[in-house]
């Protein structure tokens, strides 16, 4: 793991603004992103009407069909990658060399993942991309190891069982194939998370049922749960419609 991050580097750009791109070698590289942008740009997105422009001032359309599905994951990813960008920027008190350089790690996978959302539907429905959103951490004490580390938890375990609610939603298969690539990566982190706060919790019976599998849940719950975070009013009543 200590390969990953050089000293000095910031080629994903998760120390930038909330939306800010990164640099072209480092989305490619490290998102492969390429053959996913392409499929996202041939397959289009023609059962889409509406161009997500909000109605009230502060309010934020996610839009309908595969592109509401995909603001709703580039609204949750915008999230993840401002909160990862001001831990890594504002280190909690006593945080680890290992922890320090997993979470940085991991703050990169979520401003690639952000970027990648943002070049995608930029580019397969121009026009419909939700703006950069406005964070609102007051609540999180970033100093403070526990306040970091549970927020972490809830939004990783929210970003999972996003992922898995909305495959449902999703209409064209190239759209299912990425989001299936990415959900495995934030399990992953959702795993990591639950282990620094209580070794051996990555796979609790709160987010992984008897039958082995994870927790879904509908879009409403998601934003009902991540709009405290977010200052702008969320509406996803169309996502996947």
């Amino acid at each position: 793991m200590s390969n990953i991050i050089k000293p000095g580097e910031d080629e994903a750009g998760f120390t930038k603004p909330l939306y800010a791109p990164i640099k072209r070698r480092s989305f490619f590289m490290y998102a492969g992103a390429t053959a996913g942008v392409t499929a996202l740009a041939l397959a289009g997105c023609n059962d889409d009407s509406d161009n997500n422009s909000p109605s009230t001032p502060g309010m934020v359309d996610l839009g309908s069909g595969d592109v509401g599905v995909l603001n709703y994951a580039y609204a949750l990813e915008q999230l993840e990658a401002a909160f990862y960008a001001q831990v890594i920027a504002t280190p909690y008190a006593n945080m680890t060399a290992d922890e320090k350089t997993y979470l940085t790690a991991i703050a990169k996978h979520e401003a690639i993942h952000r970027d990648f959302f943002k070049k995608a539907i930029d580019t397969a429905a121009a026009g419909k991309t939700i703006p950069g959103l406005t964070p609102d951490f007051s609540k999180i004490n970033f100093t403070d190891r526990n306040s970091v580390l549970t927020t972490a938890r809830t939004f990783e375990d929210l970003g999972v069982s996003a992922y898995n609610g909305a495959g449902k939603l999703i209409k064209d298969t190239n759209y299912l194939l990425i989001a299936g690539k990415i959900v495995s990566v934030e399990a992953r982190h959702a795993a990591y998370i639950r282990d620094l706060i209580s070794n051996g919790s990555f796979a609790a019976d709160d987010i992984v049922d008897a039958n082995g599998l994870d927790k879904a849940n509908d879009v409403a719950t998601v934003l009902t749960a991540a709009q405290p975070f977010i200052k702008e009013t969320i509406s996803g009543a169309n996502v996947g419609k």
